[in-house]
C-alpha cells in the first residue's frame, strides 16, 4: 500500500517480546499518525493479550500478508531481524526493527539493498537517539569535543532460557546493550580509526569492555554487560549524565518521539529519520569488536573500511 499522508499508518507487531508489550505498544497507541492494528506471535494467546480487541495472528507471514497493515515493528531475536525484515519489506510494508538492525554489518547492507528495491522504509529502532534530553546533550559536546568518554550499560541477566542467552538467535552483551555504548561514542566523536576489546563469559559474551580510538585522538571507553547490577552512565567532557538510553517518559516518552518520526516519513515520501548507514556503521564497529576478540589485540577499523584487509595488532 501507498500510504498518503492523511495516515495513520497502520502498524503491525511481530514478535511477542517484553519490549513490545511495555514500550512500543504504549508508544503506537499514544503516537500522532500510527495506529496498532494487528499482533503476530507464536503463541496467539499471548498476541490476543498484546492488543486486545486487535487482530492477533499465530504466524508472522499471516500477518504480513494483512493488506490493512502498512507496516510492522519487528521484536524478534537478534538472528531473525534480517530474514523477517526482508519478508515484510517483500510484501510491501514499511519496517521498524528493534536494535540492532542485524548481526553484522554484511547482513545490515543486504536488507538496505532490499528496502531500496521494495520502495518502503527500513529504519533501525533505536530509541534513545530521539529523546530531546540525550540529543541536546550530543549537540553541546560535538560543539567541544571532548578529548575522552566513559560510556557504561549493563544490567543482571540470569533468567534460564533468555533469548538473550542464545548465541544461536544472536546473543550476548555486545549486540544488547553494547550496540548502544558504540552508538554513542559515534555520535560524539565520530567513526572511530581502531577498537581493542576483552570479553567474558560462554556460550555468549557477559561482559564486553571496548576502546574506540577517533582521527582527532580522543578515545572512547565502553563497558557492557549482563552480569552487573543496573548500570547506565555517560562520561563526557563536563557532562555526568545517568540513564543516558532508557531516559522514558520525563516527560517525553523517547518510543513515542521514534514512531511518530518514522511514521511521518513514511506517510509523506520522506528518509528514514535514523539512516541505514548509521546503522551499518555501527554494525561495522560491532564487526570489528569480534575481530579484536578473536585476535586478542587491536583491530583497525579504518583500513578494513576502506575495503582493505583486516589489520590486527
Amino acid at each position: 500500500m501507498d500510504a498518503a499522508a492523511s495516515g495513520p499508518l497502520r502498524f503491525g507487531i511481530l514478535g511477542a517480546a517484553g519490549i513490545a508489550r511495555k514500550a512500543l505498544i504504549p508508544a503506537l497507541q499514544a503516537a500522532e499518525g500510527a495506529e496498532l492494528v494487528a499482533v503476530a506471535s507464536r503463541d496467539p494467546q499471548r498476541a490476543r493479550e498484546m492488543l486486545p480487541g486487535g487482530r492477533a495472528y499465530a504466524g508472522y507471514q499471516e500477518l504480513l500478508d494483512d493488506p490493512e497493515v502498512d507496516a510492522v515493528y519487528i521484536a524478534l531475536p537478534n538472528g531473525l531481524h534480517r530474514e523477517w525484515s526482508e519478508r515484510a519489506l517483500a510484501a510491501g510494508k514499511h519496517v521498524l526493527c528493534e536494535k540492532p538492525l542485524a548481526v553484522t554489518a554484511a547482513e545490515a547492507q543486504a536488507m538496505t539493498a532490499a528496502a531500496g528495491a521494495s520502495g518502503r522504509l527500513l529504519m533501525e529502532a533505536v530509541m534513545y537517539r530521539f529523546h530531546p534530553r540525550i540529543r541536546g546533550v550530543v549537540a553541546r559536546l560535538r560543539e567541544n569535543p571532548p578529548n575522552a568518554s566513559w560510556i557504561s550499560f549493563g544490567f543482571p541477566l540470569n533468567r534460564p532460557g533468555d533469548i538473550r542467552l542464545d548465541p544461536t538467535l544472536g546473543g550476548g552483551a555486545l549486540l544488547d546493550v553494547g550496540t548502544y555504548t558504540i552508538s554513542l561514542a559515534r555520535w560524539i566523536h565520530g567513526e572511530p580509526d581502531w577498537v581493542r576489546a576483552t570479553a567474558r563469559g560462554e556460550p555468549v559474551d557477559m561482559t564486553v569492555s571496548v576502546t574506540l580510538a577517533f582521527p582527532s585522538g580522543a578515545r572512547a571507553f565502553l563497558f557492557a554487560s549482563f552480569e552487573t547490577p543496573e548500570i547506565q552512565e555517560l562520561r563526557s567532557g563536563d557532562v555526568l549524565m545517568a540513564k543516558p538510553f532508557t531516559s522514558m517518559r520525563d516527560p517525553e516518552d523517547p518510543y513515542q518521539l521514534m514512531v511518530e518520526e518514522f511514521s511521518a516519513a513514511a506517510l509523506n515520501g520522506l528518509p528514514a529519520p535514523l539512516p541505514l548507514q548509521d546503522s551499518i556503521a555501527n554494525l561495522r564497529v560491532v564487526d570489528g569488536i569480534r575481530r579484536s576478540l578473536d585476535s586478542g589485540g587491536r583491530y583497525d577499523l579504518a583500513e578494513a573500511g576502506q575495503g582493505g584487509s583486516p589489520v590486527l595488532h
